[in-house]
Parts: C-alpha cells; structure tokens; sequence
C-alpha cells in the first residue's frame, strides 16, 4: 500500500479508469466472440452484421487508448480472414 499522498491518489485515478477501460475491452471481445460464433455455426447473414459490430467495438478501443491500434487492427483482420473463408472467398 501507497503511503505518499500522490501515489495514493495515482491509485485512485487508476482504479477509475481501469473501470472505465474494462466495459470497452469486454464489449470488443463479447462482439469478436459473438462474430466467430455465427461464423463457426454458418450463419452467415447474421454473422456479417456481428463482424460490422465487432469492427466498430475494436475500432472504438483503440481511439480511445484502451487497445493499441495495432492490436485492433490484427483482431479484425484476422477476423475478417475468418469470415472470408467462411464464406469461400
């Protein structure tokens, strides 16, 4: 434990914004893991519209620091590579 008042308050912030950051990265995983899901069972209809979900999840971690860009970029990739594939492109 932080007896230095700033480190104690340094403590504080993170704890708020590690919250904060958890309700982003859960909803990108939620969506990729949603997205594979239906790809994995065939339906494909549904699962181009979890993959749209998915991107714009990933996409909105990384503008907001929460992901590396370069992290969120390899998940939708490889994402959709997955799709693709599926689909028999």
């Amino acid at each position: 434990m932080a007896n230095i008042k700033s480190a104690i308050k340094r403590m504080r912030s993170s704890r708020r914004k590690q919250e904060r950051n958890r309700v982003f990265r859960s909803q990108a995983r939620t969506f990729v893991k949603k997205a594979r899901t239906l790809i994995d069972e065939g339906q494909l209809d549904e699962a181009q519209e979890a993959v749209q979900q998915a991107i714009s999840a990933l996409d909105k971690a990384a503008e907001k620091g929460i992901i590396h860009k370069n992290n969120a970029a390899r998940r939708k990739s490889r994402l959709v590579q997955h799709f693709n594939r599926a689909k028999g492109l």
